[in-house]
């Protein structure tokens, strides 16, 4: 499995201006910083992409920087090594996990193909490099309908991690697939009661959800889609205010984008960190500094992995 390598790392200088230093050294270093949208929102506010996990990954094969420092979860940062075995790509925080992943062992995962023989492998973005390397095809939330729409009617498929995005796509395309048992931490705790509170409390909120969502959740959306999907949607709608109903973090661009505009996460405040991804929050500002100066953790793969994770990463690529 993919590693990464780690040292002591020496406190950081108090009198130092963080963000001064983060710049330079990215200029020093030929770097670009990659961040995904669930991550704090000073991280986002230095990187030279921000965005989902399809986005971060076409920009991650089209980069030419020496070095790719990568604010996300660990099967983010492996995505970037796979599609750029020549760079050092560095993590700010080595722990950060993905639950999903986690939820699908590659041993496990193996056998359940095994037992569907003939079945197309398509499976989420969201899972290890050993998952990558047992699977046909990747996909995201952005473009998991379009890649499974190009296979013939009576292709038979496996899905997998995710069993809620899986049956959201099968339910729209009319396509029986046979789904994975996982799911995501954050997805998993919205609830359709706390969402038709602030339905009632917000009669003209638009509510947006991520396909990651029960069914029952996504019942009360307005719109279904990816992160940046919703952040498009958001942008584009001449509603004012919008429920979000996935991890709060995405809601700092779109009020950026949209100031004018009233973004109000499920569950109902701020204040409950409920919603939050803990894996995702490992990522912060000190920590994305210490990465950059002592250029650890870097994240490691063997060839041979590396080599069967980017197939269907390729294909991802193409198909979308």
């Amino acid at each position: 499995m993919p590693s990464m390598t780690a040292t002591k790392q020496a406190p950081i200088d108090p009198n130092i201006d963080i963000f001064a230093e983060i710049a330079r050294m990215k200029s020093d270093m030929d770097a670009v910083i990659l961040a995904h949208y669930y991550v704090d929102g000073d991280v986002q506010d230095v990187a030279d992409c921000v965005g989902d996990s399809l986005q971060l990954a076409q920009f991650a094969e089209k980069t030419r920087a020496k070095v790719i420092v990568f604010a996300g979860v660990h099967f983010m940062a492996e995505t970037a090594k796979i599609l750029n075995p020549d760079k050092l790509v560095l993590v700010p925080d080595m722990e950060a996990g993905c639950s999903l992943s986690d939820s699908c062992p590659p041993e496990k995962f193996a056998k359940f193909k095994a037992a569907h023989p003939g079945h197309v492998v398509i499976s989420y973005v969201n899972c290890s490099a050993g998952i990558k390397a047992l699977s046909d095809v990747i996909v995201t939330s952005s473009n998991a309908e379009k890649i499974v729409s190009q296979f013939p009617p009576d292709q038979p498929m496996i899905f997998a991690p995710d069993k809620n995005l899986g049956a959201y796509i099968s339910k729209k395309l009319g396509r029986k697939m046979v789904l994975w048992d996982g799911s995501c931490i954050v997805h998993e705790l919205f609830s359709r009661q706390k969402i038709q509170l602030l339905k009632w409390q917000h009669p003209e909120a638009k509510v947006l959800a991520h396909p990651e969502c029960e069914e029952a959740v996504l019942s009360q959306a307005d719109y279904i889609g990816s992160t940046s999907g919703i952040r498009k949607y958001a942008n584009e709608s001449p509603a004012k205010e919008f429920i979000i109903v996935t991890e709060p973090g995405l809601i700092h661009l779109m009020k950026k984008d949209c100031p004018d505009k009233v973004f109000i996460p499920a569950p109902p405040t701020n204040t409950c960190a409920c919603n939050m991804c803990p894996h995702m929050k490992l990522n912060t500002i000190e920590k994305l500094y210490l990465c950059m100066r002592d250029k650890t953790p870097a994240l490691e793969m063997d060839e041979e992995l590396r080599q069967a994770a980017l197939k269907p990463i390729r294909r991802m690529l193409e198909m979308s």
